[in-house]
């Protein structure tokens, strides 16, 4: 029998889960269908862009994903601590950026006067919007069900997209959440469609190693899915990796990034008999292809969120003088 989702997931237990949903019958609906020769690779795309501007507006931090052709995978923290924080207006705010929110919202939004009893209703809805845009479940409901619905429409069908709920499962050591990340990170290599990490397309690695992420084309191709009119937030940075532990409270992950990268690159040209794919061993070792100089990417790894800010406020104010 099925476990209710609340037994599953429990932030007292855990913050961290790897996430998994198949597509129906685990069809190529993501990539290249070989047998019928229909191309889906820009639906890849489409996910990539809803799962980082959902984290931007959910009190979720993303650690790691991969886009597959016939599934996803995630790597997820819980913040719930991060919503709590918001205010009332904040919370409303990014819950109107995913539904178009009943008229006492909009009203309560504008400005408009109120009564005692319609505020008291007000601040009940934005507690239960405040404990949403905490849940994974939510999340995850914001994540495939408008994907699905996307994609039918493409099709002109009706019908599941995703197998069944997506699965969860709680990451509850330090080497049980590396391990999984690295695994999430290396799935296009095992399954052959990328020869090295760097060259991973909708991945987490990619992404770390040549920061890419468009937020004005992502909103652009969610417009039909979001009322994105409302959405503020500059966009939410992969989950940090934070180097060793220190006396303060840390919000990232427990490893350098450079040697993070350099177990990925070890782990990947390892070979497997059940899996396509391996980093070649005559390539060199990531760091050198990668010609990094270890300053640079020590200050880029440090002050990752402080240049994606910097970077969004530019464009949203050559948008707005547009």
């Amino acid at each position: 029998m099925t476990r209710p989702r609340k037994e599953l997931v429990s932030v007292k237990d855990t913050p961290y889960y790897h996430i998994v949903s198949r597509c129906v019958r685990r069809s190529f609906l993501c990539g290249l269908d070989h047998s019928t020769g229909r191309d889906y690779e820009h639906r890849r795309q489409w996910i990539e862009d809803r799962i980082r501007i959902l984290s931007s507006l959910f009190s979720i931090n993303i650690c790691a994903y991969a886009v597959m052709s016939n599934h996803l995978h995630l790597v997820i923290k819980l913040c719930p601590t991060q919503a709590q924080r918001w205010s009332n207006t904040e919370v409303v705010t990014r819950w109107l950026s995913l539904f178009k929110g009943p008229l006492l919202i909009q009203q309560w939004q504008a400005g408009e006067p109120l009564s005692k009893a319609q505020l008291d209703t007000v601040s009940e809805m934005i507690d239960i919007y405040r404990k949403r845009l905490a849940s994974l479940s939510w999340f995850m409901k914001c994540l495939n069900e408008p994907i699905a619905r996307q994609a039918n429409q493409e099709d002109k069908c009706t019908g599941h997209f995703w197998e069944s709920r997506y699965k969860s499962q709680a990451l509850l050591t330090e080497e049980a959440l590396l391990s999984c990340i690295a695994y999430v990170d290396l799935n296009p290599i095992r399954a052959d469609m990328a020869k090295t990490p760097e060259d991973s397309k909708h991945t987490s690695i990619k992404e770390r190693i040549n920061p890419k992420f468009n937020l004005t084309s992502a909103i652009d191709s969610q417009k039909a899915l979001l009322a994105l009119q409302h959405f503020q937030s500059p966009v939410k940075p992969l989950a940090k990796f934070e180097g060793n532990i220190r006396n303060e409270e840390q919000q990232g992950i427990l490893f350098s990034l450079e040697d993070y990268l350099t177990l990925v690159d070890m782990t990947g040209r390892i070979l497997r008999d059940d899996k396509r794919g391996a980093i070649s061993a005559h390539l060199s070792p990531i760091l050198e292809r990668l010609e990094i100089n270890q300053e640079e990417w020590f200050n880029n790894a440090t002050q990752f969120e402080k240049l994606y800010h910097k970077k969004f406020a530019r464009k949203r104010r050559h948008n707005q003088a547009a």
